[in-house]
């Protein structure tokens, strides 16, 4: 009876020392919460399990001014964006302590806790204190002598420093929306516990430490942008469940099937086991190992039986992850099927030889530069373009083959990706353009024929290219400056913020394309009407022009119908094919035109044949195919001279009919 008169008497002495000016007592919670507070006051009663400092104006928390206090579990210090230093020593022998709150504070630097020596398992909640800037090591030793959980969220923490965790059983780390920090140290978690529960979300970290990964359940990294790689995902022995900014990082684990042998360190070898059961005392022994892990891993150990259920060594794992990969963001490598990874490489590699040896001989060529060999050399160069963004992409599938998650962000975000993205369209774009003024020079040059002061000048052709290489470059750059991605035309970025600027700019490339085809096909059929009049060419060419017509026309419709018809579907939100199937619409027939057109226009005629075996004379090979092409090329000149890059047809008399009006090595 005495006992509790003393107990109540002493509690009561504490209430009423707890009366002054601007702080109360609440039971055993002593609460400070004016603007008037600007020192800690010195008469807190012994037996307070709570302290609150909210809304003051204390500069400085001096040494022991919470010492004594033996039955503290709460402190809350908040809303005091005067407080810059809580000197050391604050927090000693506070052995019941168990959860401690400062948040909105003008700190500089995280407080001593090291002698806390707490028996409880402690919550440290320290966020929203935006001049802190580094956690020192040993920043945690002594708190507690269980586990602790660390909430240091929205912090200005820019820099953390190895062994910062050191001597803790670290239930949870929460360091997200410290958005100026880049890096944890490879080790950061040396000497540490855990951490069982991660989370890195709305920081600048971009890479996970070499060691102390072993311990993770649970690991946050949403708005993380600058994660882009992960590593060997044999250290995340324990990882149960993830939460990434980007889905292929969730590829890395979705084939990736762990068992608890890799997960638990009392699962071990079936011989093991059998040598368990010869060898009780080992048996207590690795049960004593469990124990010490139960709290981390959380399986096999059951304490009712004091038994490890080895059964569960055995079982799969598989960890739970998001966000989930979706049909923009598959789990594949660039080509993801084998064939086209081969036929890429055979394809880019025809188109730019094809291209390269085009461009050589016309440049070279000792005959005058005219108007259809310099609209051939804009067309070589363009569908050069296409066969190195070919080789491009062939590279980087090669390079990150069967790892593709962990090069995904850097290759979808980086310079590759923009280079490539820039080469495609600017190719892609130049190269209609060319074929259609090719198509329409054609189309001039027969129907214009005999009416030499309306030739294409090769000054005019200059000209309407200068507009062709403004238009290709503008387009080109366009998604560079944020107006689309260059998701809608090759397969480098799967993924794309849809805006109406993004889908308009789609739209027009793909109404300018389709338009460009139409011109070409309109153009050929006017040709084949003119060819095909027996006054104006010889019947026996009349079936090798319209096969060469034929096959233009087949090629162009191949390269740009499928192409375009998926995306304008895509553009209008209603796509009829997966990214995994669009990769075939790249390698088979995007590049049709780029490897077809340097036979189709130049190495199937006899022009470029003539230039070729030309070119090879100087070097002392195909001399007799040489001579035999500039026999020729003499021989043909009484009949018919050249003029700005066309040939018009000399004066013939002769009663038979007119074979020509335009020389077929024109038309080849």
């Amino acid at each position: 009876m005495s006992s509790v008169l003393a107990c109540l008497l002493l509690f009561l002495v504490g209430c009423l020392g707890c009366q002054h000016h601007s702080c109360r007592c609440m039971g055993r919670v002593f609460i400070c919460q004016e603007s008037k507070v600007v020192h800690v006051p010195r008469d807190i009663p012994a037996n307070t399990t709570e302290l609150r400092f909210v809304l003051t104006k204390m500069r400085v928390i001096p040494k022991g001014a919470f010492s004594g206090l033996l039955d503290l579990e709460k402190i809350e210090i908040s809303q005091n964006d005067a407080l810059e230093v809580i000197e050391a020593n604050v927090f000693s022998n506070l052995p019941k302590l168990h959860e401690m709150l400062i948040s909105n504070t003008g700190l500089r630097f995280l407080p001593a806790v090291h002698k806390v020596q707490s028996f409880q398992k402690v919550l440290l909640d320290i966020q929203d204190n935006i001049n802190i800037r580094v956690i020192e090591r040993n920043s945690f030793m002594g708190l507690s002598s269980e586990s602790v959980i660390l909430w240091l969220n929205k912090n200005g923490i820019r820099e953390i420093e190895n062994h910062a965790f050191n001597g803790t059983y670290l239930d949870e780390l929460n360091l997200s929306d410290n958005h100026n920090l880049e890096k944890l140290p490879n080790e950061v978690f040396q000497g540490a516990n855990g951490p069982v529960v991660l989370d890195i979300s709305s920081t600048k970290i971009s890479f996970l430490p070499s060691h102390g990964l072993e311990l993770i359940k649970k690991l946050r990294a949403r708005s993380t942008y600058n994660l882009k790689k992960l590593p060997d995902l044999s250290k995340f022995r324990s990882l149960i469940e993830a939460n990434f900014t980007y889905p292929s990082h969730c590829c890395a684990f979705a084939n990736w099937k762990r068992q608890n042998t890799e997960l638990h360190p009392i699962c071990i070898t079936s011989q093991a086991k059998q040598d368990l059961k010869e060898q009780p005392g080992e048996k207590l022994q690795m049960q004593s190992t469990a124990e010490d892990y139960i709290s981390s891993y959380g399986i096999g150990f059951d304490p009712a039986k004091n038994d490890f259920d080895y059964g569960l060594c055995n079982e799969v794992v598989n960890v739970v992850c998001s966000p989930k990969p979706d049909a923009f963001n598959p789990c594949e490598d660039i080509m993801g099927y084998n064939i086209l990874r081969v036929l890429i490489w055979f394809i880019s590699i025809l188109a730019i030889t094809g291209n390269i040896v085009v461009l050589i001989i016309l440049i070279s060529s000792q005959y005058k530069l005219t108007v259809p060999r310099f609209l051939m050399c804009n067309l070589a160069f363009a569908d050069l373009c296409i066969g190195i963004y070919l080789l491009f992409i062939a590279s980087v599938d090669i390079q990150t083959k069967s790892q593709y998650y962990n090069y995904a962000i850097d290759w979808q975000t980086g310079a590759g990706c923009n280079t490539a993205g820039f080469f495609t369209v600017f190719a892609s774009e130049l190269s209609v353009y060319t074929l259609t003024v090719i198509t329409l020079e054609r189309w001039h040059t027969i129907t214009y024929a005999m009416q030499l002061h309306r030739k294409v000048r090769l000054r005019h052709a200059v000209i309407i290219m200068v507009f062709g290489w403004l238009f290709a470059f503008t387009v080109a750059l366009l998604p560079i400056f944020g107006v689309s991605s260059y998701m809608k035309v090759s397969i480098c970025l799967p993924m794309d913020i849809e805006t109406p600027f993004s889908q308009a700019y789609v739209v027009c490339l793909l109404v300018l394309n389709v338009l460009a085809f139409v011109i070409i096909c309109v153009c050929y059929i006017c040709i084949y009407s003119t060819v095909r009049n027996p006054n104006v060419i010889s019947s026996n060419s009349d079936t090798k022009i319209a096969k060469r017509m034929a096959i233009l026309i087949f090629t162009d419709f191949l390269c740009m119908a499928p192409i375009s018809f998926f995306a304008i579907s895509a553009s209008l939100k209603v796509p009829l094919i997966t990214v995994s199937k669009s990769k075939i619409l790249l390698v088979l027939f995007y590049p049709i035109n780029s490897c077809a057109n340097p036979f189709l226009y130049a190495i199937f005629t006899k022009t470029f044949r003539r230039d070729f075996f030309i070119l090879l004379s100087k070097f002392g090979c195909c001399e007799m195919q040489a001579q035999i092409y500039r026999t020729e090329t003499s021989s043909s000149a009484p009949n018919f001279h050249t003029r700005n890059g066309h040939c018009s047809p000399a004066s013939k008399n002769s009663d038979g009919p007119i074979y020509s009006l335009v020389p077929l090595n024109h038309l080849n």
